[in-house]
């Protein structure tokens, strides 16, 4: 009888937690991370793979100030699109941000967020993160848009989608570190 109330007591609590707005968030971000270390994503195969036109997204960086990120047109590209009011998101960033030290000067990453610059700022600083965060000044092109965050793609200097993952994943996995390795030795040569 008492494991039985014991139980419930426990379950109680969960959906308390769940309901109450200031706990929501963490627990939340909590479960995704279980996901992001559980999860790694992998190249398509070759037949999978979608060719993108080249082409230049527009840009403003956090500051205010205009950038571009050249699509297809002979640079790897990391784009996320991602939100700091998302669970999922806020739980892969620390391996996208390990992903980023390591790569930051090979590789362009572009990660877009549609929130006010101040408060995008604020959260990265609150977080210690160094991600280049970015708004979006033109449409998302077609063929990159989801109406899920987060979605990430990893595309390689020709503009082929190489890695598209919905939902939170562990970027820094030795998997995606060959995928870029392997994508960089191309690009050299």
């Amino acid at each position: 009888m008492k494991k039985i109330k014991l139980k419930n007591i426990i379950y109680i609590i969960l959906i308390a937690l769940f309901i109450i707005p200031q706990t929501r968030t963490p627990i939340q971000v909590a479960i995704n991370k279980l996901k992001v270390y559980l999860f790694s994503p992998s190249a398509f195969a070759k037949a999978d793979q979608t060719q993108l036109p080249p082409f230049t997204y527009q840009l403003r960086t956090i500051d205010g100030f205009a950038h571009t990120a050249e699509i297809g047109q002979g640079k790897v590209t990391f784009i996320s699109y991602w939100a700091t009011w998302c669970p999922p998101c806020i739980a892969e960033l620390p391996s996208i941000e390990k992903l980023y030290k390591d790569y930051g000067d090979k590789i362009d990453f572009v990660l877009i967020t549609q929130e006010e610059p101040d408060k995008v700022k604020r959260f990265l600083e609150r977080k210690e993160l160094s991600i280049p965060a970015v708004f979006p000044q033109m449409e998302t092109p077609e063929l990159l848009y989801e109406s899920t965050i987060p979605t990430n793609y990893i595309i390689d200097a020709s503009g082929k989608i190489i890695i598209k993952e919905k939902g939170p994943a562990d970027w820094n996995s030795a998997e995606v570190r060959e995928t870029l390795d392997g994508l960089l030795s191309e690009t050299a040569h």
